[in-house]
């Protein structure tokens, strides 16, 4: 596997997401403003990954900042928080690290540790959150395994392997980790206009890992779906509602009515991080609108004429009723999600 965001003595190491499948290029960041450009600019993406590189950059600008005196320490680390967490609106994993985070400066502060001390108690935290995502992946890949025929064609959007998160990744992990356990598994890779995610990593991805993947246009997708091709369809997730609403990559909710009409499983792979509580329903998560250029242009190059007016919504929200179920890294939840998303929260965290 490759790593997709690490700390370094330097900063803050991560694949430039941007420039794969062409080119495997590492970008260093060595401030919480550089942490946070690299998020706005899709350099690091994903919700698990964004979630870890945040951690990172806040434990980064806290030892930066580890010589000044108590207040000139605590104003940096508020203004990293505040410049990470607005980074981007629609993935909770964001403002989840950036407050765990927080709780953990003021945990470390109220035992009378100095900046120094603060800053080490950070380090710490941040690097518990990247181990606690690569031991979720591994979870989520093992209880989604189990939705898995032993023979089987498996449908994905977007890019939720391990380059959106700290590594093995969430819908991708169900993928290997059926491979693992002996099912001979092959992929249906939607290309995921605009940005190709799908296109550009997750065959990256596949392709490295030696299982077999089929590129798809997003258009096809329904064809194959009624011809009998697909045996389920497996996604990440942004963010989850309380009530089991799915914020993610554009295109994933016209999957997911597709999936329903063709009777095909539509199951969703996050860890319980990506789960906020506190949203009621999919109606009340920000979705964010990304730059129109993005859709006008294909890697840099333009493909529309130019005064045409072009929208780019980043994500789309699936009702729960389209979502055959949640799997997590607690076991895998089923509708009523009010019930037991509510009741995985909860439950202790498994051996």
């Amino acid at each position: 596997m490759f790593t997709t965001v690490e700390r370094t003595a330097r900063g803050v190491r991560v694949l430039d997401q941007r420039k794969l499948p062409l080119e495997e290029v590492y970008a260093e960041l060595e401030t919480a403003e550089q942490v946070a450009d690299a998020i706005r600019s899709l350099t690091v993406r994903g919700a698990p990954a964004i979630g870890v590189a945040a951690a990172f950059g806040v434990a980064l600008e806290a030892t930066l900042a580890s010589d000044l005196d108590a207040e000139a320490f605590d104003r940096k680390l508020e203004q990293a928080a505040a410049t990470i967490g607005a980074a981007r609106p629609t993935a909770v994993n964001l403002s989840w690290a950036v407050g765990r985070m927080l709780a953990e400066a003021a945990r470390a502060r109220a035992a009378g540790l100095d900046p120094r001390g603060i800053a080490a108690s950070l380090e710490d935290e941040a690097l518990r959150i990247r181990d606690e995502d690569l031991d979720a992946c591994r979870r989520i890949g093992r209880h989604g395994a189990e939705l898995v025929p032993g023979r089987a064609t498996i449908l994905t959007h977007c890019n939720a392997g391990g380059l959106a998160t700290a590594g093995y990744g969430t819908a991708l992990g169900v993928v290997r980790a059926a491979r693992e356990a002996g099912k001979k598994v092959r992929v249906l890779a939607g290309e995921t206009r605009p940005l190709l995610q799908g296109a550009r990593l997750t065959a990256w991805e596949l392709l490295r890992d030696g299982i077999e993947t089929t590129l798809i246009t997003d258009g096809m997708a329904g064809s194959i779906l009624r011809r009998g091709e697909i045996d389920l369809v497996v996604v990440g997730a942004d963010r989850i509602a309380a009530n089991g609403d799915v914020a993610n990559k554009i295109g994933t909710y016209p999957l997911a009515v597709l999936a329903d009409a063709h009777r095909v499983p539509f199951y969703v792979a996050a860890p319980l991080s990506t789960v906020d509580p506190a949203c009621a329903d999919g109606d009340r998560i920000p979705i964010e609108e990304r730059d129109p250029s993005e859709v006008t242009e294909v890697l840099g190059a333009r493909i529309a004429p130019r005064g045409i007016v072009a929208r780019n919504p980043a994500f789309d929200v699936t009702p729960a009723r389209y979502v055959t179920a949640i799997v997590t890294e607690r076991g895998i939840a089923r509708p009523p999600y009010t019930r037991s998303l509510r009741a995985l929260l909860a439950a202790a965290v498994p051996p």
